[in-house]
């Protein structure tokens, strides 16, 4: 009898698959909105394993505590404006519908007061690039245009850490660690590699995904590997 494959494990979430909440420092968001703009100061930068992009403390006039993503050339002391009345200038945040046409923008807010969700990792940037009524048109790092409300926010700038994948992983236990701390199991054996009572692809004489290999959304875990519900395999006929 063969042993439990991947993704019967993975389902379980034991302990293998889930990554150390108390290694994380906080969620990177942003505060409630604020009808007035506020001043602060980076007190910290921090480093979140897992996130490959460091994280900015950043405490308000009001007192009011917040980490988010730093931006590029934000030092501890720096002092950031956060509110509709801010300066369009690097590491300060503002509602969409006051940012002007062409700047650089990272951790966009989707729906106002969620805290920041697109553009957020090391390196990437979005552009604003025009204005219809009460939407924003973004050009997000994938090239995909989205109008997005005025009054979702975002940090003016490119995020810190740009240069993470010009360095080599050197050896595999650098990759192991990596992976570690965002929750992915490595390294990932194919399939095809394990014996036959290991995995459904495994097994024969050479290595082949056994066929059919697609099977339905429904098949039970053990079962649900290769396509999933495809509704198209191999080449297209002309």
């Amino acid at each position: 009898m063969g042993k439990r494959i991947l993704v019967q494990r993975m389902g379980r979430g034991s302990p293998t698959f889930r990554s150390k909440p108390w290694i994380h420092p906080a969620p990177a968001k942003y505060p409630p909105p604020a009808p007035v703009t506020l001043r602060g100061r980076v007190v910290e930068l921090v480093h979140d394993p897992g996130r490959w992009c460091p994280l900015a403390k950043i405490v308000l006039e009001n007192g009011v505590e917040f980490y988010t993503v730093a931006a590029e050339g934000m030092y501890v002391g720096q002092v950031i404006k956060i509110g509709p009345d801010a300066e369009p200038v690097n590491g300060n945040i503002l509602p969409l519908g006051k940012i002007p046409e062409g700047t650089q923008i990272f951790n966009i807010e989707i729906r106002p007061g969620d805290g920041g969700k697109l553009a957020r990792a090391p390196g990437s940037y979005a552009i604003v690039v025009g204005r219809t009524g009460n939407k924003t048109i973004v050009q997000l790092p994938s090239g995909k245009v989205k109008e997005l409300p005025n009054d979702a926010r975002a940090t003016i700038g490119i995020p810190a850490g740009g240069g993470r994948l010009e360095k080599p992983l050197l050896k595999a236990g650098n990759a192991y660690h990596k992976w570690k701390v965002k929750a992915h199991k490595w390294p990932r054996v194919r399939g095809v590699a394990m014996n036959a009572v290991s995995h459904p692809h495994g097994g024969g004489s050479h290595q082949s995904p056994s066929f059919p290999t697609t099977v339905a959304r429904e098949a039970p875990p053990g079962q649900k590997v290769g396509h999933i519900a495809a509704r198209q395999t191999g080449r297209k006929k002309r």
